[in-house]
């Protein structure tokens, strides 16, 4: 009788343990693309890439564009490893075992422990490492393991090349990017979210700062948004009013000199101290 109750207990415990896997691998988070909304990326996945199941992205002069959290959680890692491998990298923890890496950033621009938001920019594309020429390596980790990468809930292309747009607008589905907003060859170089009502973002181009607003709530619908720009020594320029999908542009030459910038959506704002002083 006793061998018998072990044997069902044996039974009990390995259906649990089953179960706890799969519930642990139907907790993937729901990952996009580590781009801004809107952005069309050349994906590359090849059988001798190390991880083979990491994608390779690129698209035209990307070299320092802005790349973003494919999903909430906590950075894990920010690390160097000067001009081998990964080079300059960031891993995000997601939680349930999960993880994403991206590689050969030309900079990093959050710091472990920090949280961090989908959508938020983390770093920005670069080609440190053992990389030949600027582009993103990017994985997703299930406890250590690369993964087939799944994106806005289907997976990637293996094996081959194919071109992604990226859904990473933070629930608002707003087709608006900064960079669509300040113009041609502007970058981010930083941003600040505005709870879950949308993201601020601070761009630069050749000694000019541009900042724009992006809602993720209402998109579509007039509601109130503003975004500002102030350089130190002069006056702040503010852009507001009930706007669809965007606050901005606001630009204003800044060769050499701090900046403060911010913006809001609804009641939530948010405003930098003077800052990018150069």
């Amino acid at each position: 009788m006793s061998r018998l109750l072990s044997i069902a207990g044996a039974v009990v415990l390995t259906a649990a343990f089953l179960l706890t896997g799969a519930n642990v691998a139907a907790a993937a988070p729901a990952f996009q693309l580590p781009f801004p909304c809107g952005q069309v990326w050349s994906g590359q996945t090849r059988t001798n890439h190390s991880p083979a199941n990491a994608i390779d992205f690129n698209r035209t002069n990307d070299d320092g564009d802005p790349v973003v959290a494919s999903a909430g959680g906590r950075v894990s890692r920010v690390e160097n490893t000067g001009a081998t491998s990964y080079g300059r990298w960031i891993e995000i923890d997601h939680g349930n075992g999960w993880r994403s890496r991206y590689a050969h950033l030309s900079s990093q621009r959050v710091s472990v422990g920090q949280s961090v938001t989908r959508g938020q920019t983390i770093g920005n594309v670069g080609s440190t490492g053992g990389s030949s020429g600027p582009h993103l390596h990017f994985e997703q980790r299930l406890n250590g393991v690369a993964q087939k990468i799944v994106f806005n809930g289907v997976q990637a292309y293996y094996w081959g090349t194919k071109n992604y747009t990226s859904q990473n607008c933070s629930g608002g589905g707003n087709p608006y990017t900064p960079e669509e907003v300040c113009g041609s060859g502007y970058s981010v170089i930083d941003s600040a979210a505005l709870g879950t009502a949308g993201r601020v973002y601070l761009l630069y181009k050749s000694g000019y700062n541009c900042v724009a607003t992006i809602k993720h709530v209402s998109v579509g619908s007039p509601s109130p948004v503003s975004a500002f720009l102030e350089v130190q020594g002069g006056t702040r320029t503010t852009d507001s009013g009930s706007f669809s999908y965007y606050a901005g542009p606001v630009v204003k030459s800044a060769a050499s000199k701090c900046v403060k910038w911010g913006g809001s959506v609804g009641s939530a704002s948010y405003a930098s101290p003077f800052e990018h002083c150069g």
